[in-house]
C-alpha cells in the first residue's frame, strides 16, 4: 500500500528533538489560509482531534492528520512533511526554534491513487 505521507530526515530530527521537549506530539494540516496552510505540530493531547479529521499515517511516531475538507481537495496528493529555515504560526511547537515545517507534495501515480482509493484513510482519533 503506498504511503500517503512521509519526513525529510531533516524534519524527523527536528521531531525527536521537540519530543525531548514537549513530549509526544501529533501534526495537524487544516488547509486555512496564512499558517493554517502548513502543517501544525502540538503535544499530542493539546489538539482534540475531530470526527471529519483524517488520519493519513505516521511521520517520526507522530500521527499525521488532515482536516477533512482539505483532505478532499489533497487526496491525490502524497505528502511529505519538511522543515526550512523561518518562522511559521506561533501554535506551532517548532516555531520558537527559527525554523518551519512545511509540506512538499507530489500527485500519485494512477497505480498508487487506484490503491489508495481502494482502502480510504481512517477518519478522527487513532493514536
Amino acid at each position: 500500500m503506498p504511503e500517503r505521507v512521509a519526513i525529510t530526515d531533516a524534519a524527523a530530527a527536528l521531531v525527536e528533538r521537540l519530543v525531548e521537549q514537549h513530549g509526544p506530539l501529533l501534526f495537524h494540516q487544516s488547509g486555512g489560509c496564512c499558517d493554517g496552510s502548513s502543517p501544525m505540530c502540538y503535544p499530542r493531547g493539546d489538539f482534540l482531534v475531530g470526527d471529519v479529521d483524517v488520519f493519513l499515517g505516521w511521520v517520526a511516531d507522530t500521527p499525521f492528520y488532515m482536516s477533512g475538507p482539505q483532505f478532499e481537495y489533497w487526496r491525490h496528493t502524497h505528502l511529505t512533511v519538511d522543515v526550512v529555515p523561518g518562522r511559521g504560526s506561533g501554535f506551532s511547537v517548532e516555531a520558537p526554534e527559527g525554523v518551519r515545517f512545511l509540506i512538499r507534495s507530489r500527485l500519485y501515480t494512477d497505480d498508487e491513487d487506484a490503491a489508495l482509493a481502494a482502502d480510504p484513510p481512517p477518519h478522527g482519533p487513532q493514536h
